[in-house]
């Protein structure tokens, strides 16, 4: 993949630069009090969201009552370059970044000086490794779905290491996180390691590559990730916090190359946007979040027990757990919720699964039996039940709580009087029976039998789904009011840390639920279903030699 060049005048910034740098900042926050931006006195203020996606980057613009003003998507070109290898170009991510703000301002009509605070929640696992001084990538951004690295993960394996691994960073040894990525680059991209280790490489999941650049890139740019994605590498240890020394060598991973780690919701991170940038005015970058923590955030999911689900390219679901690290003997990950400012961290176990909206662009895209994803569910409706097929969609293997890298996508059950319409609704029921094992995953680590599933994202809009989704787990199923709850997450830990909202408790006030499924469907044949489900997983399983 090529990458055009870039125009940035190198430079080079001396001491008496970065003492510019820091004085800028103590400008930013004096012109901020001149300007009325104090604790509990915002009027017609405004939050900047970035939610920078597998598939597109949106911003969005949200008011001091959680009420969405506006959102503008820019979709992103995927790249394969070999079978099970997915890749995106961090340049073009940062310009489309640059275009939806502002697009978005000029949509709303919003004057720089009601803007606030900018949150940016993100892609997790997916890494970008970058010249400091040019802002020049190495290497195309290696998507969080790329399995590559198998190789990289089965010889760790063969050391023995996962269990300790899991100890450490509540992770199993897979293709999924960071740094078997980030190991892969440094082995194959030539000059990387020793840019790296002299300091002039730097890394990041995709929140970094946005904050470095939003806050002068080559000239002041800011390094830091948040928590919440740092706990997603394979090398932040859960307890401290903190990248974990025994983890860089055994990743052969220089430090020097890693951003600083802050709180989800900090005032304190000095990251600031440029004046000349796409704001047009200089704000706080101080909210961030992975995609995933910040749907959690945004459906005010606070107390221990509340879980939420977000069907997106995959689907993810996350139960808090407090303030305890709480490891999963199910098949689950235990990682970050959030964290606020100086308070305690706040930890989750999650279910991930790696093909869930994907596998309705798959019937789009490739069998082309739909033109639209909205269509597959006219499609689905087409059918009573799904004929007795069955859909796993093990693409690039199974996620949880399964783990097991050597399945492929299958279908089964087919007859001569199985059609499109069985596919299509097999194809949403694939993505419901995987909740179902996720959340009985859940309920078997906690003990909490889960009384409520709150749910958000692209495939919520399907109210066949959703209905199905509420029959075969046998709890309610409910749509929250404002359905961009991963921008609204990013937003509301900006807003914190900015002080336009108080505390969780404000942010609990404003959750409204917009609709509620719940289940119809009996037990035996809700039984006989998941089982016929679980089945076809059995002979999903192994496939890959």
């Amino acid at each position: 993949m090529h990458f055009p060049a870039l125009v940035v005048k190198r430079g080079t910034l001396h001491h008496l630069e970065r003492l510019l740098v820091f004085l800028r900042c103590i400008n930013i926050r004096r012109e901020l009090l001149s300007r009325g931006v104090r604790r509990h006195h915002f009027m017609n203020a405004f939050i900047v969201a970035i939610d920078q996606g597998t598939t597109s980057t949106r911003c969005a613009l949200f008011d001091q009552n959680g009420h969405l003003r506006t959102i503008v998507q820019r979709e992103h070109r995927q790249f394969y370059p070999q079978p099970g290898w997915v890749e995106h170009d961090p340049l073009e991510i940062w310009q489309a970044t640059q275009e939806v703000i502002r697009e978005a301002r000029a949509i709303a009509n919003v004057a720089p000086q009601a803007l606030t605070a900018v949150g940016i929640t993100n892609q997790r696992e997916t890494i970008v490794v970058w010249n400091r001084h040019t802002g020049k990538p190495y290497y195309p951004a290696i998507v969080w779905q790329d399995t590559r690295t198998r190789e990289i993960c089965q010889r760790l394996a063969e050391e023995g290491v996962q269990d300790h691994l899991r100890a450490i960073t509540g992770l199993p040894l897979t293709t999924y996180f960071s740094a078997p990525k980030l190991y892969w680059l440094l082995e194959h991209v030539p000059g990387l390691r020793s840019d790296a280790e002299r300091g002039d490489a730097l890394f990041g999941t995709v929140d970094s590559w946005l904050v470095w650049w939003l806050s002068g890139g080559p000239y002041g740019g800011i390094h830091i990730t948040d928590v919440t994605n740092a706990s997603r590498t394979l090398l932040m240890n859960l307890h401290t916090l903190d990248w974990d020394e025994e983890l860089l060598r055994l990743f052969g991973i220089p430090r020097q190359m890693l951003p600083r780690i802050v709180p989800s919701a900090d005032p304190k991170t000095n990251a600031y946007t440029e004046r000349r940038g796409p704001f047009d005015a200089t704000l706080p970058v101080c909210g961030i979040l992975g995609d995933q923590q910040a749907a959690l955030v945004g459906q005010a999911c606070f107390s221990v027990g509340e879980v939420k689900n977000t069907y997106g390219t995959g689907y993810f679901m996350l139960l808090n757990t407090g303030h305890a690290v709480l490891p999963s003997s199910s098949g689950l990950l235990t990682t970050v919720a959030y964290r606020l400012g100086d308070q305690p961290v706040v930890y989750a176990l999650e279910g991930s699964v790696a093909i869930a909206g994907a596998l309705v662009q798959w019937l789009r895209d490739n069998l082309g039996i739909i033109s639209t994803s909205a269509e597959v569910e006219t499609l689905a409706r087409t059918v009573e039940d799904n004929g007795d097929v069955y859909f796993v969609p093990a693409f690039s293997g199974l996620f949880a709580p399964y783990w097991r890298a050597d399945a492929r996508g299958l279908i089964i059950g087919l007859t001569r009087h199985t059609h499109k319409g069985h596919l299509a609704r097999a194809a949403l029921e694939a993505t419901a029976f995987q909740t179902r094992a996720v959340l009985e995953a859940m309920q078997r680590d906690t003990g909490i039998a889960i009384q409520l599933l709150k749910v958000d994202g692209g495939m919520v809009s399907n109210a066949l789904l959703m209905q199905f989704q509420a029959d075969i787990l046998g709890v309610p199923v409910v749509r929250p009011r404002v359905s961009e709850t991963t921008a609204l997450g990013a937003a509301y830990a900006a807003g914190l840390a900015a002080g336009l909202w108080s505390s969780t408790d404000a942010l609990r006030a404003q959750w409204i639920s917009d609709q509620c499924w719940q289940p119809h469907m009996d037990a035996t044949r809700r039984e006989r279903l998941y089982r016929r489900w679980l089945q076809a997983v059995e002979r999903a399983i192994g496939w890959l030699e």
